[in-house]
């Protein structure tokens, strides 16, 4: 089968690639992780520059694709959010223009989604959602690295998402079931993923025999599950909302109880940065059954796979 070619697309949603071109970018990443190991770093990017615009912090984003970068032979620039001030100082259309001048590609880690697509709109070079209020396309792509590393597939493995159904949630559904994978998503009431999605990922399922599942109770969402996944209740941009949704999640947090109830093969996943003691506890985190660190790794590998496919 012919490898699909992605050299000058942008990723703004997980939606943008097929099951084809997901299963291409995995396996890049795959060939280039190995070869890293081998002491082997191709120069898929050789004379290239990646322009990384931050307007939130960062610790896994910043450093892995500046590392990525590097490891493919290119480079990486680092703007924080004073250097930009997106829409403040210049516009989102003239930050693109002038940066497709200079470079080859933009990664951009933003609050609204709106700033992405912008971005992807006006700019002649690849854009790249380093994360967004509405999605994480990236944080997908080295998520499913993992759970095929850990499972040897992932058509047919059941991941039950526990707590808040947002931006991170989005993308790994729209990944996972145009690669077959089952869900089942626990959240309380009110802070399900949105129905936008929703209906896009049921499209998706209905045409690859998946099921994705939502209930309010976590203890029917792990049974028989393969990765219990969570992430943070409160998330960058919603500190007021501390309090109220720190009360809506309650019974939500992924314990050892709760591990105990999906099985002892079952894998623990989570994003990072962990709140322990809310969303999961300590023990868990640091527990046998934990592969966050594979996850974070992970993103390394995999959006090199990418950059080496689009730049």
């Amino acid at each position: 089968m012919t490898q699909p070619t992605l050299t000058g697309r942008d990723l703004v949603s997980t939606d943008d690639l097929t099951a084809d071109e997901l299963r291409a970018v995995l396996a890049r990443s795959t060939d280039l992780k190995a070869r890293l190991r081998a002491g082997e770093q191709p120069p898929a990017a050789r004379g290239k520059t990646l322009a990384m615009i931050f307007e939130k912090p960062s610790l896994r984003t910043r450093v892995t694709f500046e590392v990525g970068m590097r490891q493919l032979g290119g480079h990486a620039i680092y703007l924080a959010p004073q250097d930009i001030q997106l829409g403040a100082r210049e516009s989102v259309p003239d930050v693109a223009r002038n940066l497709s001048r200079w470079v080859n590609g933009i990664m951009a880690r933003t609050y609204a989604h709106r700033t992405v697509q912008e971005l992807a709109e006006h700019a002649s070079v690849p854009v790249v959602n380093g994360l967004s209020d509405w999605e994480h396309p990236c944080q997908t792509l080295g998520d499913l690295l993992t759970i095929q590393e850990h499972f040897g597939k992932l058509d047919g493995i059941k991941l039950a998402w526990v707590g808040d159904g947002n931006n991170v949630l989005h993308s790994l559904l729209l990944g996972g079931t145009k690669l077959g994978m089952q869900f089942v998503v626990a959240t309380p009431k009110g802070y399900e993923p949105a129905r936008e999605i929703m209906a896009r990922v049921r499209e998706i399922g209905g045409a690859n025999n998946v099921t994705v599942a939502l209930t309010g109770d976590v203890h029917e969402a792990v049974r028989a599950a393969d990765v219990i996944y969570t992430d943070v209740w409160v998330s960058m941009g919603q500190e007021a909302e501390r309090a109220r949704r720190l009360a809506a999640f309650a019974g939500f947090q992924v314990d050892s109880a709760l591990v105990r109830a999906a099985g002892p093969r079952v894998k623990v996943m989570h994003c990072l940065p962990a709140h322990r003691g809310e969303e999961i506890a300590g023990d868990v985190l640091d527990g046998p059954n934990a592969i966050v660190l594979d996850q974070a790794e992970n993103r390394l590998h995999a959006q090199k796979g990418l950059l080496a496919m689009i730049l």
